[in-house]
């Protein structure tokens, strides 16, 4: 009888000792998804504020590129009636600055050769 009830122990203890693991298990995989999870929702939050972001920068580099596009056709503008209005001073103009260009050309290809 001692050998059975030894035996029906040892069963027992064995059975409480599985049964804690799997509980054991089973915790930790709670533990683990909900940290998945979470890890999960940040990621999503975290690319959903970088499409933010990317969109603004994408708007403000539309927005810059309009105004600068605006400023160069108005300078545009205001140059043509410039030199409608004073077309002897724009080609004085225009020669001098051509000038200028030939002479630092000039100068910057012998810095060059010495």
């Amino acid at each position: 009888m001692k050998s059975s009830t030894l035996a029906d122990n040892a069963t027992a203890m064995t059975d409480t000792a599985v049964e804690a693991a799997d509980s054991a298990i089973r915790s930790s995989q709670r533990v683990a998804t909900q940290a998945i999870e979470r890890v999960a929702d940040r990621v999503d939050g975290m690319r959903e504020q970088t499409q933010k972001l990317a969109q603004r920068g994408i708007d403000a580099v539309r927005d810059g590129s309009q105004q600068v596009r605006q400023r160069a056709l108005q300078t545009a503008d205001t140059t043509k009636a410039y030199v409608k209005d004073e077309p002897m001073k724009s080609i004085l103009i225009a020669a001098a600055i051509g000038a200028g260009l030939m002479a630092l050309i000039s100068l910057l290809g012998r810095s060059s050769r010495d």
